[in-house]
């Protein structure tokens, strides 16, 4: 497929099978990842893969961080949410973690930073949607948590940015939908003074 079809096809895919993903499209889609654009050259990206048990740092993690935030709750329904924490770090069978990790160089913007490590994470999705695989890119507030850069390793700046879930589709995605990129984008030439209110 080219990417003009890819980026217009490629859609979040939460639903895969459990058949393992090889480790030379493992490989393929990491190397996307470091073809992303980054300032000065930093490469600020770091990948976690997780397979078979690997998943279970997640997964562990994932719990962890919910019953430090459960309240009220009696043991029997706190086993249960850790037993369905860890079982979300096995929605599919290859997970990656991707975090950034800004160089502490003064000249470096961090922000600039956190933008590669995006774009790296696209570059992935692409790749991965080129292979004919499924994938989800899962975030959400527990991906800032301490607990996690100290589960994997990170430093105190550095972030985890989500969690690609990755393999054989098992459901049919829906057609995407996207405004115009005319409703979004303003033309800006010579002849404009400045910009219409």
């Amino acid at each position: 497929m080219n990417i003009h079809e890819a980026i217009r096809t490629r859609r979040s895919i939460g639903k895969v099978q459990d058949t393992p993903i090889s480790q030379d499209k493992i490989e393929q889609i990491l190397e996307a990842g470091t073809w992303a654009p980054t300032h000065r050259h930093t490469e600020p990206w770091r990948f976690f893969v997780m397979t078979g048990g690997g998943r279970d740092l997640l997964g562990h993690v994932m719990a962890d961080i919910s019953e430090a935030s459960a309240q009220d709750k009696s043991e029997e329904e706190l086993a249960a949410a850790r037993e369905a924490a860890i079982g979300r770090a096995y929605r599919a069978p290859l997970v990656i973690g991707v975090a950034v990790a800004p160089a502490d160089d003064p000249k470096v913007i961090e922000l600039e930073e956190y933008g590669a490590a995006f774009a790296a994470i696209q570059n992935m999705l692409l790749e991965i949607h080129g292979l004919g695989l499924g994938a989800v890119w899962r975030t959400g507030d527990f991906c800032y948590k301490p607990q996690v850069n100290e589960a994997f390793g990170l430093g105190e700046r550095d972030k985890m940015l989500g969690f690609l879930y990755i393999g054989e589709p098992d459901m049919t995605p829906k057609e995407g939908r996207r405004e115009s990129a005319a409703s979004k984008t303003t033309f800006i030439d010579q002849s404009t003074r400045r910009l219409e209110s």
